[in-house]
């Protein structure tokens, strides 16, 4: 059916039609959010058509602005955006495949199995969806990451002549990403950093699931922003895109600090019975309303997922047209930039392809054996430094605990708002929002770390989950974790934290039992950079163990290998990770002075051990050896998996307590006499 029917500005046709589709698909899908993505449409409309640097075509072109939905269940504006822009669809190599991202027939099959138009945007299920946005408050704290990363690569990569590198990141939002407190942490460092190429637009509605804001929510949000360091700008009415135009020029030509624009809008705009009830926020319209609506709209009644073909021109003569326009200009300006500049065009290509510079690991130290040791928060700290002198674009810090997490990268300078170009960065006593930040780098190119204690993971986890899902190389450096870190009692203590981060798909947790494997975990992780890690370390010394006869460090790429061994097959196997590693070898040897066959077992990754081939995993854990004793100073669940029905474990059954930390590990039970006695037991059971 053409447009020309249909009795209104090509602005307004390309409203209604966003406004349309996505009455239509909560209809069909008969769930979903269809009132934000009705109230919005002015809005996605200005910003995409008009603002948005972003070729369709090639939708990964690294200098493209970023849009994110932060309020994810208004997933049908983004899924009509993409599809009314043209957005092709990439493989897994960023090539096109020759179909738009997102179909009609995808959107007639919104949150259905097989479509990419999930409940939520989900990264990764089709180009044009830059982040995973769920959890009202993650599309906004990765944001800031977004601009974080622009702002670096701008500062790192730009010669003059060549202001090449560099991008604005849009961010719409919701009053209930406002009052999840990961934004306040998300704002507070943006406008700390002074990000003036990060925009949030404020969908101020008023209303929730439970109803008006006012319920629980009654705050001056512009006053709020204003204490944070950002600019604040106010639309009276969604539906005024000369005031949206204005709002964002005033966006892009602010240069003191990210902008905030409030836009007041009314849910379900155009639902004649609707407009401003939570209803219409959380589940269809129903069909009489959608009828109604369209009519309310100047929209042929029966009509279902209609695209008027003069829309689908106009977003090519819009977006799609300058896109393709300023992406060329930018290749033609790069191809120069190359030629002047190789060594860091060299690097930026490396960035892109998720690649790493040749010797990337030639500074990552050896530990020579060392009966004292290192705790292995030294030796990260070491290694970390290691690796930052060969990959430009490694880059992190911790949440106010640098001096305590070694985490600080002692060749570079801060990366604050005159030095953008600097690698350290302080987030403040802010876990949650470092940890979102940390994914918006990584979506951007950026190798990122983030650190804090082990027990704080509590306030991330929801940020670290997404990691998992989004399969995003970050690597959370995470310290003083056990018992081990002594008076500072049990809130400080993590003693259910590995089982926690460990159930998480996706995610590496890597608890290194000396130096050398904790260099030979990061050469793990930085080799193969599809999933997120949790490197877990501590605060005390660990012995650094003589190689030369035990299990090479190498082996930990494995997650778990042979330490110590006996001639044959072993009567019994111990496992250990981490501080209790040392623990667990003591007792072998002292097993073995006593005549028993045993064996012992690194496990610092159970999620790289589990990977291996079953013929490795049988060979290092053989099914017949029933005996085992495991010992880790945290809670045993999870460990029922490598100690079968009749296996021990030596570790935590409760909090900890303030005291120092030898004494702790005494009244704990957590000692090389509780691990020979818990062997010998065990052994003494055997028919």
């Amino acid at each position: 059916m053409s447009a020309l029917s249909i009795d209104q500005s090509i602005e307004q046709l390309c409203i209604n039609t966003i406004r349309t589709l996505s009455m239509d698909a909560v209809q069909a899908a008969k769930s979903g959010h269809p009132g934000t993505p009705m109230a919005l449409a002015p809005v996605g409309y200005v910003l995409w058509n008009d603002w948005l640097k972003y070729d369709p075509q090639s939708p990964l072109w690294p200098v493209r602005d970023r849009f994110v939905l932060s309020c994810g269940h208004a997933s049908m504006l983004l899924y009509a955006l993409i599809h009314l822009a043209g957005v092709e669809q990439v493989d897994s190599e960023g090539v096109t495949v020759g179909r738009k991202a997102i179909t009609l027939d995808q959107i007639r099959q919104f949150r259905q199995w097989g479509s990419p138009c999930a409940g939520h945007p989900e990264y990764r299920h089709a180009s044009g969806i830059e982040t995973t946005t769920g959890p009202l408050g993650q599309g906004i704290g990765t944001s800031v990451g977004m601009a974080i990363a622009a702002k670096w690569c701008e500062a790192h990569f730009n010669k003059p002549g060549f202001e090449l590198f560099g991008n604005d990141t849009y961010a719409l939002c919701s009053d209930g990403d406002l009052m999840e407190g990961v934004s306040q942490e998300a704002a507070s460092l943006a406008g700390h950093l002074k990000l003036s190429n990060l925009c949030w637009i404020y969908d101020d509605n008023h209303i929730t699931i439970e109803g008006n804001t006012s319920l629980a929510f009654n705050e001056d949000v512009a006053a709020r922003f204003e204490s944070l360091g950002w600019q604040v700008r106010h639309v009276d009415d969604a539906n005024d895109l000369k005031a949206l135009n204005n709002a964002l020029q005033f966006f892009k030509e602010n240069d003191q600090g990210p902008t905030l624009i409030v836009v007041r809008s009314v849910i379900g705009y155009g639902s004649p019975n609707k407009a401003n009830d939570h209803s219409a926020h959380g589940a269809p319209l129903g069909e009489e309303e959608v009828r109604l609506t369209k009519e309310a709209y100047g929209w042929p009644a029966d009509a279902q997922f209609l695209v008027p073909e003069e829309v689908l021109e106009h977003f090519a003569q819009g977006i799609r047209s300058r896109g393709e326009s300023e992406h060329k200009v930018w290749l033609e300006k790069l191809d120069a930039y190359a030629a002047e500049y190789p060594e860091l065009f060299v690097q930026w290509k490396a960035m892109q392809a998720g690649a790493l510079p040749d010797g990337w690991d030639a500074e990552i130290p050896q530990f020579e054996a060392d009966e004292k040791g290192l705790a292995t928060r030294v030796s990260s700290g070491k290694v970390l430094n290691g690796l930052a002198k060969k990959i430009p674009w490694f880059l992190g810090g911790s949440a106010d605990l640098a001096p305590s997490t070694m985490t600080h990268l002692a060749e570079d300078g801060d990366f604050e708002p005159d030095s953008y170009g600097n690698r350290n960065f302080h987030f403040g006593i802010r876990e949650h929002g470092m940890a979102a930040a940390c994914n918006g780098m990584a979506l951007s190119g950026l190798l990122p770390y983030g650190g804090t204690f082990f027990v704080f993971s509590d306030y991330m986890r929801p940020s670290v989950r997404l990691s998992a899902l989004m399969k995003l190389p970050v690597i959370y450096v995470l310290t003083h974790d056990s018992i081990g870190l002594g008076e500072d009692g049990p809130t400080h203590q993590p003693v259910e934290h590995l089982s926690a981060l460990r159930a998480m798909p996706g995610l590496r947790v890597f608890r290194p039992g000396d130096a050398n494997e904790v260099a030979e975990a990061y050469r793990a992780v930085l080799s193969d950079a599809t999933m997120p890690t949790a490197m877990v370390l501590t605060r005390q010394a660990l012995p650094t163990l003589d190689r030369t006869s035990h299990g090479s460090a190498t082996e930990t790429r494995r997650g778990g290998y042979v330490l110590a061994d006996c001639d044959g097959t072993p009567e019994i196997i111990l496992l250990g990770t981490g501080s209790e590693l040392a623990i667990a070898l003591e007792a072998w040897q002292q097993l073995v002075a006593d005549g028993v066959a045993a064996r012992l077992v690194s496990l610092p990754c159970w999620e790289l051990f589990d990977a291996q081939d079953e013929d490795y995993r049988d060979k290092v854990l053989p099914p017949q050896v029933v005996s085992r004793v495991a010992v880790e100073a945290a809670v045993s669940q999870g460990w029922e998996k490598y100690l079968g029905a009749t296996g021990r474990f030596v570790g935590m059954t409760d909090y900890g307590a303030s005291a120092p930390y030898q004494r702790l590990y005494e009244e704990f039970g957590i000692t090389v006499d509780c691990v020979v006695a818990e062997a010998k037991d065990l052994l003494a059971e055997k028919p």
